[in-house]
């Protein structure tokens, strides 16, 4: 008896879990309950936290609260604000205070929360991130609702504020970050900045073709999940509808042209949904920003506070970013051998023919070939006044 009992309860909990991941929406209404007050951070100046609930309950306690961290500039306000959502697995929250500090320094504030399943809302046992993404379309959609609704909550927590002006609201979020705040900001008119960096839209496409969830891609074919279906169960949080029927509002897309995280093309694709806004290509995958994260941010911070300014901002038409390679190398000389090089020349953008300047265990070397197809690479290698024929298999960071 007891064995049947703990099989109802399951398969009840199941169901309330489905039900409410389909009943939730990402515009569905908000809260009206007040927020309590907010306490300083000991030993950061100028900084505050308020600990809120989430507007969509999980049933997993340490994951329905959010924390929501403001980081003040000098003055008394009230100031302009950003929202700042951090990528997949983020282990800690350091590169969105740098980019708050950056913001602070234009006179702009900012707020930080952690998404589902991330950081201080991660159960107990679990790496930050792990639950975030599961071969489970009803519990992916649960979560990236929740985590919509979250950021939601936390434009209405500034709102409340009185130290933030709440007419001039942005948000900004990096890789699984910006695909959240895609969402927001299609639904969301609080929000009248935008920057998305290192995101796309077609979430089915960037889960069926990122090298990142592999694990996930294959448990959800085996259970007979196509990239269709995909597509399909996770339309309510698709971003691209929202953001085509997005009126005003201003945005900036930082997109990396060898991405193959989130594919350069899903990026394109949010670029032109986004005709009014700026776009800034690095020459990177998705990893090489962190080489030029100071430029990057200064520039993001630009955007911001040029839009609450008045002013329009233009971005910058190129920022330098190497271009780093990390793979293998096979040639007629030197056989096999591991190599982490640096592009210094291109034939175009798309990088089919390039010189590429190579360190190996054999020394240094240069490469110069043609791309035949994601990441590979023919060509001949010069080192030590010899010429060897060969290829080159390559990731770009």
């Amino acid at each position: 008896m007891h064995a049947i009992q703990v099989v109802i309860a399951i398969v009840v909990f199941c169901l309330a879990e489905t039900t409410l991941a389909q009943g939730i929406r990402p515009d569905s209404p908000l809260p009206t309950t007040p927020f309590a007050d907010w306490n300083p951070v000991p030993g950061r100046a100028r900084q505050f936290e308020a600990e809120f609930a989430s507007p969509l309950q999980t049933g997993i306690a340490v994951n329905d609260t959010i924390l929501a961290r403001a980081v003040l500039p000098e003055g008394s306000g009230p100031f302009p604000v950003v929202l700042i959502l951090h990528y997949w697995g983020a282990a800690t929250l350091d590169v969105e205070q740098a980019m708050a500090a950056e913001l602070a320094s234009r006179g702009v504030a900012a707020v930080l929360i952690s998404l589902p399943y991330h950081l201080e809302r991660s159960p107990e046992g679990k790496p930050s991130g792990s639950q975030a993404i599961v071969p489970d379309p009803d519990r992916m959609l649960q979560t990236m609702t929740q985590a919509v609704l979250d950021a939601r909550e936390t434009g209405r927590f500034i709102a409340a504020r009185p130290e933030f002006d709440a007419s001039r609201v942005g948000i900004m979020g990096t890789s699984l970050g910006s695909l959240v705040a895609e969402v927001v900001y299609g639904v969301d008119a609080r929000f009248q900045r935008a920057a998305f960096l290192l995101g796309g839209v077609d979430l089915a496409g960037i889960l069926w073709r990122s090298p990142i969830v592999v694990e996930q891609r294959n448990a959800l074919r085996r259970s007979g999940i196509t990239e269709q279906i995909l597509r399909e169960r996770l339309a309510s949080i698709e971003p691209t509808d929202y953001l085509s029927r997005r009126e005003g509002g201003r945005t900036y897309v930082v997109g990396a042209r060898y991405d193959v995280v989130i594919p350069a093309r899903y990026t394109e694709a949010l670029a032109k949904l986004l005709p009014e806004g700026e776009s800034l290509w690095l020459d990177t995958g998705h990893y090489g920003g962190v080489l030029v994260q100071r430029p990057l941010f200064r520039s993001i911070a630009d955007f911001f506070e040029t839009e609450f300014s008045g002013e329009r901002f233009r971005a910058p038409k190129t920022l330098y970013a190497p271009t780093i390679r990390l793979g293998i190398q096979a040639n007629t000389a030197t056989r096999v051998q591991i190599a982490l090089g640096v592009d210094v020349w291109r034939s175009n953008t798309k990088g089919d023919v390039v010189g590429t300047l190579l360190a190996t265990p054999r020394g240094p070397q240069f490469f110069l070939g043609g791309r035949l197809d994601k990441g590979l690479m023919v060509g001949a290698t010069f080192a030590q006044r010899r010429t060897a024929i060969g290829v080159f298999w390559s990731m770009i960071l």
